[in-house]
């Protein structure tokens, strides 16, 4: 099917519930166990195709050689959906043997697959599954990473990514008056070079500083072209994954600020779009935050951050952020967003979650 038309996707098949017990002296659960127990709950929003998404559950920044304890908690949400926003291997590497060992290794831990087994996954990359730290288009082996990247995540021949360069998607979930829209971007392949700070310069917020050439792009020409198109499509809520932060400004990691003329015209083009919310979920931080932008008077851009699945304690605790709604959280952690269609219009909220499982930031999208 191609991109350009919204994309109804079926819920992936998973076992029917079925019965466990646990005498009062038996030994604990292993993990192995319990994630394969998990994937046989049928997911909260689970229904026929074309049935409206209740939770979505996201994540980034998974090392595959790190402990990967927080599946469990992922599974036992039963999310309709799962959303990887990049880092999702360790890979970097130029040799393709070593990042289709990395994928390998991914696929086959337990936790991960019984996931799999409850829900859709939908991915994009970021630099260390692309293969190289802070990468853009510079990487030589950016086409050989990327068919493996549509292997790994099983995408479909007849999709967009098979037949063009960037591995960016759209998708449509839900019935008219329910749609809900995922865009995720590539923001590594076409991306042009970040310039760091000079010597001398403080680097405590990060190693970048702004790059002011109209002609350094971040998502090429074509993609961008693809985006207004998918911004012209209908939906009640889009939500759109971008492997780095689009909202932030003070710091200098890597983020669309340091492009700056590439992040005012995303923000243009977000402002031009309609009246239906729109979240930006976001990773690569090694944190969890939460964001709010008011880009016009009544037009609020709303973006989560959630880093890492295997390992964080980026940023600092007092890293400057004028969006941010609430204090960084910087241990291990996922997102999810809990959808209630009861209105007129969808009504998210978005929270950053422990290891555990708990809402430990959290944050409401109203109706615009």
């Amino acid at each position: 099917m191609s991109e350009d038309r919204p994309q109804q996707i079926p819920y992936l098949s998973w076992c029917p519930p079925s019965p466990v017990f646990r005498l009062p002296s038996a030994p604990p659960i292993p993990v192995t166990l319990l994630a394969l127990c998990l994937a046989s709950l049928a997911p909260v929003s689970a229904g026929p195709p074309g049935a409206p998404l209740e939770r979505i559950a996201f994540g980034s920044c998974c090392n595959q050689k790190r402990s990967q304890a927080i599946w469990p908690a992922i599974s036992a949400l039963r999310p309709g959906l799962f959303l990887f926003l990049g880092d999702n291997i360790y890979g970097d590497s130029e040799d393709m043997e070593v990042l289709r060992a990395k994928y390998a290794e991914l696929n086959a831990n337990p936790g991960y697959a019984a996931l799999r087994g409850i829900c859709p996954v939908l991915a994009t990359w970021d630099d260390h599954d692309y293969g190289a730290n802070d990468a853009g288009a510079e990487y030589s082996r950016r086409e050989p990473s990327r068919q493996l990247f549509l292997e790994a995540f099983q995408i479909p021949k007849d999709r967009g990514p098979w037949q063009r360069p960037g591995v960016y998607d759209a998708h449509t979930f839900g019935p008219v008056g329910r749609r809900v829209q995922i865009i995720l971007l590539d923001t590594r392949y076409f991306r042009g070079p970040l310039l760091k700070a000079a010597p001398g310069q403080s680097r405590k917020l990060g190693p970048y500083v702004e790059n002011p050439d109209p002609t350094a792009t971040m998502l090429g020409e074509a993609q961008w072209q693809w985006l207004e198109a998918r911004l012209r499509e209908p939906a009640e809520l889009r939500l759109i994954g971008s492997s780095i932060q689009v909202l932030p400004v003070d710091t200098n990691w890597e983020r669309w600020q340091n492009l700056p003329h590439e992040r005012a015209r995303l923000l243009r083009l977000l402002e031009q779009s309609g009246t239906e919310p729109i979240l930006i979920l976001s990773g690569d931080r090694h944190l969890g935050e939460l964001m709010r932008q008011e880009i016009r008077p009544g037009r609020v851009i709303h973006e989560a951050t959630s880093s890492g699945l295997s390992h964080a304690g980026g940023g600092q605790n007092d890293e400057p952020n004028r969006f941010r709604t609430g204090p960084i959280f910087r241990d291990l952690n996922f997102g999810t967003i809990d959808l209630d269609w009861s209105g007129e219009r969808p009504r998210c909220t978005v929270s950053i979650r422990d290891i555990s499982g708990k809402a430990v930031r959290t944050m409401t999208v109203p109706a615009q």
